[in-house]
């Protein structure tokens, strides 16, 4: 078995939709990225990375290539998963911790799930995504940024 952990953040901005975990969240904001900004992907995405000992997302999706402006990160995670598979690893499991003061996101987590584990390859599961606040405080709490925690554990194929 191989663990990986990963935490991502990005500035919340205008003009843009808010994309988590693969499923678009109606809000008048979204996430700053050269891809589509979705910090939850992103975390998972580096997790996976950090289990095979892969290194990072931007190592291989570096934000100077165009070919990623606007990415999908769901399209992203299934190239990691791709990577993984490559070096006959699978996704076992996976945890993740959203940090955000709004909107509520708990009315999305299973279709979450469902985006992720599809791109994982995995059963939803498999998968398991919450949120937290800041309870106000930081950059978060004022509705300035999203974050995202994430745990990975690979298995032998």
């Amino acid at each position: 078995m191989r663990v990986g952990i990963a935490f991502d953040y990005h500035r919340l901005v205008e003009g843009r939709k808010l994309i988590l975990g693969g499923v678009e969240i109606p809000f008048g904001k979204g996430l700053a990225g050269h891809s589509d900004g979705d910090v939850l992907t992103h975390a998972v995405c580096d997790a996976v990375l950090g289990a095979a000992g892969l290194g990072d997302l931007g190592q291989h999706f570096p934000d100077t290539d165009p070919r990623w402006k606007d990415a999908s990160s769901v399209v992203l995670l299934g190239r990691v998963v791709e990577m993984v598979v490559a070096r006959d690893l699978q996704v076992a499991q996976v945890d993740t911790v959203l940090v955000a003061q709004e909107p509520k996101l708990a009315p999305y987590f299973e279709a979450m799930r469902a985006a992720l584990a599809r791109a994982l390859g995995v059963e939803p599961a498999r998968v398991n995504v919450k949120a937290k606040t800041t309870e106000g405080l930081e950059a978060i709490g004022r509705g300035e940024a999203m974050a995202a925690h994430a745990v990975a554990l690979l298995e032998p194929r």
